[in-house]
């Protein structure tokens, strides 16, 4: 009897192990129908990032923030556009922005009710409102956006937005202003004093002049972690854009930039020590959304590329950006728009800020031409054209582009 009962236990550990062998071998038979390679997926909090071959992702809401770096991430996602054939969310009739300051509408973007959520690309300046960018925009949709430190992206603000911001207009300059914040701030004048505080809190659709309470803060950190798959750190450029082309599986040259909308050195206000720790306190909601997201961005490359690799592919990334300007600029670095030669190249110009471009070779050949063309075309040039590719019928924008372009 002892030995019957020993040989069902027998039977019954290798029947478990058949079936779990079944089991795996059916898991991994789907995996091969399904072209699928549980190896080359890694989840982290629902980012996936693909350490193996990938299809690129072309359904992608960026969040363009001001005075981040975001024109420069423009141009990258309108060359991108142009290289899939792709669509773009632009905005309706002759506008330039998706409605901002305003919370962004579904009808602010051109032929909405005929297309419907088809897009698949959305980067125009907008106040985030998920609800709405939902209608526009697929449901596989990526959202990411990106940040900078608020203090340098408050002295950037005021230097660009100093003739329109009212808080900006009755102080000297930026270390005046901070001194006394209070001073010059007044709630009740809306529109371009967004600019003057909290500026990325209110971008993501948030009251720049909340409360800097506890709750409020973490509640608003969480909301944004589930909305955005991905956070970006101006200050950390080239390795967001590491991580970026890892996270949607593209290609290292389509991440390659120059960078656009900068500013002349000697436009830049130097702030005091006393006023960089007042900008951290006057902007406490930034202060936060930065801190927290700028430890995310750390961590999730270094559990999901690794240091190691991201330098590897920063010094790839840098090696050809230096080979794209050689081949492409007349001047080793960007120069003051009065020196730009073609006036459809030159940038939109701001506040007391000098915004630079660029000068390109003479004699180029016609590809490498467009090459460079599409990598210094300011953002409403390129903005313009992309409207009278994709609205052929329709009036164009009041920005014109280069006529090679038509």
């Amino acid at each position: 009897m002892r030995n019957r009962v020993g040989s069902f236990r027998v039977i019954s550990r290798h029947m478990k192990f058949l079936a779990l062998f079944t089991f795996w071998l059916g898991i991994l038979f789907l995996c091969g129908f399904f072209h699928l390679n549980i190896n080359f997926i890694q989840v982290w909090k629902g980012f996936t990032f693909y350490q193996g071959p990938c299809h690129p992702r072309t359904n992608i809401m960026f969040l363009k923030t001001h005075k981040t770096a975001s024109s420069t991430v423009m141009n990258i996602l309108f060359r991108f556009t142009e290289k899939l054939s792709l669509t773009v969310a632009l905005p309706a009739g002759r506008k330039f922005h998706l409605g901002y300051p305003d919370s962004f509408e579904a009808e602010f973007v051109e032929e909405f009710k005929t297309m419907g959520p088809s897009y698949n690309i959305m980067c125009n300046h907008l106040r985030f409102n998920l609800k709405e960018v939902r209608k526009v925009m697929p449901v596989n949709t990526t959202y990411f956006s990106i940040l900078r430190n608020p203090v340098s992206l408050l002295e950037s603000s005021y230097v660009y937005y100093k003739a329109y911001a009212p808080a900006f207009k009755k102080s000297r300059d930026v270390n005046e202003y901070l001194a006394s914040p209070g001073i010059y701030y007044n709630k009740s004048e809306s529109g371009y004093n967004i600019y003057a505080k909290n500026n990325m809190w209110f971008d993501f659709g948030y009251d720049n002049n909340a409360e800097d309470d506890e709750n409020y803060t973490q509640s608003v950190l969480r909301m944004i972690e589930q909305d955005f798959h991905l956070i970006l750190i101006a200050d950390y450029f080239d390795e967001s854009m590491v991580l970026l082309k890892n996270f949607l599986c593209w290609d290292l040259d389509d991440v390659v930039y120059f960078k656009m909308n900068s500013r002349s050195p000697d436009t830049i206000q130097s702030l005091t020590p006393e006023n960089k720790e007042k900008v951290k306190e006057w902007c406490s909601l930034d202060w936060k959304l930065y801190q927290h997201f700028n430890k995310t961005f750390w961590k999730r490359i270094q559990e999901n590329i690794g240091l190691r690799n991201l330098y590897r592919e920063v010094n790839l990334l840098r090696k050809k950006q230096k080979q794209l300007m050689e081949k492409c600029l007349l001047d080793p670095v960007p120069i003051n728009e009065t020196q730009i030669k073609d006036k459809l190249f030159k940038p939109f110009q701001s506040g007391d800020a000098h915004i630079l471009g660029y000068n390109l070779k003479h004699d180029l050949d016609d590809e490498t031409l467009r090459t460079c063309q599409k990598m210094i075309t300011p953002e409403l040039q390129y903005m313009s054209y992309l409207y009278a590719l994709q609205y052929p019928d329709k009036k164009r924008k009041s920005i014109n582009f280069p006529s090679w372009w038509s």
